[in-house]
């Protein structure tokens, strides 16, 4: 089966920064058994081709993307047919999928793996903000041969739109990410750890104030906050106002490998997220044995109580409660640890891509195929 994938970047050619791991792992496996291409829009400023985990990436590059890569994906299949195209995102990703589709004859999946379904107005966030992009997800979305999503908030609000989707997680790739059997704590201090990038969805001002209540509280903690900063210093400039930057440090980006040792060593993660359609890191915290507090979102809120605690979005009190309640019981810490790590390991990135692979042959086994709506 020849397979065409379209995302918008996280496939860069070293492999190990500006990469999207989940996406990496199922581009991998599909590509142990099938002609994969990935048309990514701006891993590089300029086109470009190079292999990648088995797989052959097509970079658009910058300017007129969505024209450049419905006409890249067109003489990619003159070369061979294409079986099938697989939107990883919906929004650019899927239109992209629905007009080469058409083109092409052949059917298409979107994933949605993102804000594509949220409007979130005081940050400028989400795909449903404005009323060209709702109508262009409607007409894209109804006319695609499979829709999927990871979590089942997403699933929800797919449903409330009237869109039939199957449930898909994007696991965690076993190979690299190897599990360790949750532990018990080791020293007095607390030691939390939050991963994401610095900005407004992820909503660290919350978790900073969630933490400032903590310390008040009288808890010993220290948290490593790892990602890139988008916010030039602010999430910093909050810790320090607080009176809580001698008990916070700020890692910046960490590769796959040098995040590991970071994570498995926390006692828990948390997050503070406005929105989540997994996260992954859940999940990669969850393999290494490390329970996690967070908002409820994306599988956090999906998987609580048993598997996670999640408190309401924006709640700094009721994160802050969460995480003291776990740091006083250690029975329950490790209960959630072990229940979310038996749930990660039952879904991890070989199950991910076995859902994907029956998607397909039940896309062209079943002969929907967008052209002949056209």
């Amino acid at each position: 089966m020849k397979l065409g994938i379209i995302l918008p970047g996280g496939v860069d050619r070293g492999g190990e920064e500006r990469v999207i791991p989940v996406f990496l792992a199922l581009i991998e496996r599909l590509a142990r058994a099938h002609d994969v291409h990935v048309f990514v829009f701006h891993q590089e400023a300029r086109a470009a081709r190079w292999t990648l985990r088995g797989a052959q990436i097509h970079n658009i590059g910058d300017g007129r993307t969505t024209a450049r890569a419905v006409l890249a994906i067109r003489r990619e299949h003159r070369v061979a047919p294409f079986d099938a195209l697989q939107a990883l995102f919906s929004g650019s990703c899927s239109l992209v999928a629905a007009l080469a589709a058409v083109l092409i004859r052949v059917p298409y999946a979107v994933h949605i793996a993102g804000g594509e379904l949220v409007a979130l107005d005081d940050i400028d966030y989400g795909g449903r903000r404005r009323w060209r992009s709702r109508l262009r997800e409607a007409v894209v979305l109804r006319a695609a041969a499979s829709v999927t999503a990871a979590s089942a908030p997403i699933m929800d609000a797919l449903r409330d739109l009237g869109i039939p989707a199957d449930r898909v997680p994007l696991g965690v790739d076993l190979d690299r990410w190897a599990p360790l059997a949750p532990r018990g704590r080791t020293r007095a201090t607390l030691r939390l750890i939050h991963v994401a990038s610095l900005n407004r969805v992820k909503d660290q001002s919350t978790l900073l104030m969630a933490l400032a209540l903590v310390a008040k509280q009288g808890i010993a903690f220290d948290v490593d906050i790892v990602g890139v900063d988008t916010l030039d210093g602010r999430i910093e400039g909050i810790s320090r106002e607080l009176g809580i930057d001698d008990r916070v440090r700020f890692l910046g980006f960490r590769t796959q490998a040098a995040l590991r040792p970071f994570l498995a060593a926390a006692d828990l993660l948390v997050m503070s997220s406005r929105h989540e359609a997994g996260p992954l890191v859940l999940l990669e915290a969850a393999v290494v044995g490390v329970p996690a507090v967070g908002t409820a979102v994306g599988h956090f809120a999906e998987w609580a109580p048993e598997a996670t605690l999640a408190v309401p979005v924006g709640d700094a009190a009721a994160l802050a409660n969460g995480i003291i309640a776990l740091a006083n019981d250690e029975a329950r810490r490790l209960r959630i640890a072990t229940e979310a790590q038996r749930r990660a390991l039952a879904e991890d990135a070989d199950a991910t891509a076995r859902a994907f692979m029956a998607q397909y042959e039940a896309m062209t086994g079943a002969g929907r195929r967008l052209g002949q709506l056209a």
